[in-house]
């Protein structure tokens, strides 16, 4: 079988981790399997800067690219995107080659040029959380969720900034080639095999402050180590020696919401994982993640989730079972 053709497409001041860390994946399990044949296109051909001024070479430029035959478009992101998505020869050559590729996808701000092209009206996507007013402005027609790293909707493939499009490109891989090469891949570059699209860009060190004291260092430590342990209110005091009183308090000042909602959300988080990653009971993840009950972790996840477990299950598990 010949190799899918994959092109990214950049333009000056593109973020260079948009195009590299997804190009190292691809050609990673391409040396593994032949499977995959790489292309750099931009505007014109030759050197392009990108935000951060390293210079890459796109091999082509969009009068010489041929829009047909190509099986994954990549779109890359950056502060660019804005200039690029105006230039309507780009525009165009990307929404010719979109209408016939057997996978559209982007990462970070790519999805403005997307849009621009018109080849995700209607869809649900997502892009770097800096970008979400942005987009949901300027594109009321889109479905805009910047909670998950990456979302596919049918062909359509978006992703968070940055590192979320080597977890999107893996996802890829595994989509084609199957759950062993995208391992072998994931091994060669020190990844995560599989950090799923539904994991939320809002991770901890994001949805909340980082605890200033070594007091609430070590307890916010210990949440995290064992989410299912006892994590009352009054053995997270004693572990940070403070009264509970006193410690709610400090939690509260230094973190920025109470100890008891930091515990729920981290357990979330950890059922979450749990329920992507195999195929145990929501009453025996319930158990394990310290909820007790199933039903107590049916309504967490319904206030941070917006969604069943078993439906978060369905929708988020594999990228093949959701095709």
């Amino acid at each position: 079988m010949a190799p899918r053709r994959i092109v990214f497409v950049i333009f000056e001041g593109f973020q260079s981790l948009d195009l590299v860390g997804p190009y190292e994946v691809f050609q990673n399990a391409s040396g593994l399997t032949g499977g995959y044949r790489c292309e750099i296109v931009a505007p014109t051909a030759g050197a392009v800067t990108s935000g951060n001024g390293l210079p890459v070479h796109a091999s082509l430029g969009v009068d010489r690219a041929d829009p047909a035959g190509v099986d994954t478009l990549v779109v890359a992101g950056g502060a660019g995107v804005d200039l690029a998505r105006r230039d309507q020869v780009l525009v165009s050559w990307v929404a010719a080659a979109g209408v016939g590729a057997r996978r559209v996808t982007s990462v970070c701000s790519g999805v403005f040029l997307l849009a621009a092209s018109g080849l995700v009206t209607g869809r649900r996507v997502t892009t770097h959380w800096a970008r979400e007013a942005q987009l949901r402005q300027e594109h009321p027609d889109l479905h805009v969720d910047c909670d998950p790293i990456f979302i596919r909707d049918g062909h359509i493939w978006t992703s968070a900034g940055v590192t979320a499009g080597m977890d999107l490109a893996l996802a890829l891989v595994e989509d084609d080639l199957g759950r062993d090469v995208a391992h072998a891949v994931a091994q060669e570059l020190v990844m995560f095999l599989r950090r799923p699209g539904s994991q939320s860009q809002f991770s901890v060190p994001l949805w909340s402050r980082q605890p200033g004291t070594d007091p609430i260092r070590s307890v916010v430590s210990a949440i995290h180590a064992d989410p299912g342990a006892g994590h009352g209110l009054a053995d997270l005091a004693s572990r940070a020696g403070l009264s509970p009183r006193h410690f709610q308090r400090r939690f509260t000042a230094e973190v920025g919401m109470p100890p008891t909602t930091y515990v729920e959300r981290v357990r979330v988080e950890a059922a979450q994982r749990a329920l992507t990653a195999g195929d145990d009971p929501v009453e025996v993840i319930a158990r394990r993640c310290g909820f007790g009950t199933a039903e107590t972790l049916r309504r967490a996840f319904h206030r941070h989730a917006r969604i069943a477990p078993s439906d978060y299950r369905d929708r988020f598990r594999s990228t093949r079972e959701i095709a």
